[in-house]
């Protein structure tokens, strides 16, 4: 017994912020001090190493248990699936929710009790719980899901991925271009067919890493030091990230029983588009090949990187034929990869 995906779905956020929003901004050095050079160049050198040009940001009367609740119903939709008789709802976020304008994160209740009473789910026995696991916690909730199922302590649960980093970015920092807001969900149901997860990889590496995302006071010395923003030492996970995430990768296909010339797609956790074209790369050559062209959607372009959201949500959008020039069928064998703040990584493979 395992578990295959029978439904997706997501939410993408309606406002649209160009690069251009950014260019009043006053970006800081981590030290308080002025770039070198102007906003103008700054956008620029961004754009080129990330390949982000816009990315989405949440209405303000919306937080992360809202899109996330909305994601989850077209999942729902999509698998034809009575929420009554879901055993798991798993919800992967980092901040929980932070209302516009609001400083503080709010988990009390969790975003998982959240999300299921705004389904209005009856049923006790859909056991709801969140899970902090940075950019890879969705797919460490499919892992999960994956887990329970195949042990025989369920037969459908829900994942979803919710976040809405605009709510905690440094107007300072220039980092702060790359985030942005959605949601993605997946249902698992239990199968005994050919189609469903395949196999998997995950792992943690703290003693040296704990720190490359972290929490943080403004660039700007003038802002209050006990107001915290997501900060990140760009560098090092950029270096962490293609040791690490394409072994990962390789562990994870290797135990699937499918070679990798069976792979249809690949799905890795929309961050920098270089560090993606860099991790595709050496994953294929540690089987000694070439990555075939077309191998890797990305949406980062247009959608930015919105943490736990953005496998599953360019998941739902190959699904559902929304991706320009790419496409699934079934029976396609998909392999899933993300890294983030822990630092965690995880894999995993999947035939739809």
């Amino acid at each position: 017994m395992h578990s295959r995906i029978t439904g997706s779905g997501s939410y993408i956020p309606s406002r649209d912020i160009p690069n251009a929003f950014f260019d009043e901004h006053l970006f800081l050095q981590p030290d308080g001090t002025p770039f070198p050079y102007n906003q103008e160049e700054i956008t620029r050198k961004f754009k080129a190493i990330t390949g982000i040009e816009r990315r989405r940001y949440v209405e303000d009367h919306l937080e992360a248990s809202d899109i996330g609740a909305i994601a989850a119903q077209h999942a729902l939709k999509d698998a034809s699936c009575d929420p009554e008789t879901l055993d798991y709802l798993i919800v992967a976020h980092n901040f929980g929710d932070v209302r516009s304008g609001a400083i503080q994160s709010d988990i009390l209740p969790s975003l998982a009790s959240r999300v299921k009473q705004k389904l209005g789910i009856h049923s006790p026995k859909c056991v709801a719980y969140d899970l902090l696991f940075g950019c890879p916690g969705w797919l460490e909730g499919m892992i999960q899901a994956q887990a329970f199922i195949k042990a025989g302590m369920a037969k459908k649960c829900l994942v979803i991925g919710t976040e809405t980093l605009s709510r905690v970015l440094d107007p300072h920092d220039r980092d702060s271009m790359i985030f942005a807001d959605g949601a993605g969900a997946t249902v698992l149901e239990a199968t005994d067919g050919p189609s469903g997860v395949l196999g998997f990889a995950s792992a943690s590496h703290t003693l040296n890493e704990a720190g490359y995302l972290h929490f943080g006071p403004s660039n700007d010395p003038g802002h209050h030091r006990d107001v915290r923003y997501i900060k990140m030492l760009g560098r090092k996970i950029y270096e962490f990230s293609l040791k690490e995430v394409p072994q990962a990768m390789k562990t994870c296909l290797d135990s699937s029983g499918v070679g990798i010339e069976s792979v249809k797609k690949v799905l890795i956790h929309q961050a920098n588009e270089k560090m993606d074209e860099a991790i595709i790369q050496r994953f294929y050559k540690l089987y000694g090949e070439v990555p075939p062209p077309g191998i890797m959607p990305m949406s980062i372009h247009y959608l930015g990187n919105s943490s736990v959201a953005t496998v599953p949500t360019l998941l739902d959008l190959l699904l559902k034929g929304k991706l320009e020039g790419h496409s699934a069928q079934a029976g396609d064998v998909l392999l899933l990869a993300s890294v983030g703040a822990g630092m965690h990584i995880n894999a995993m493979t999947v035939r739809i």
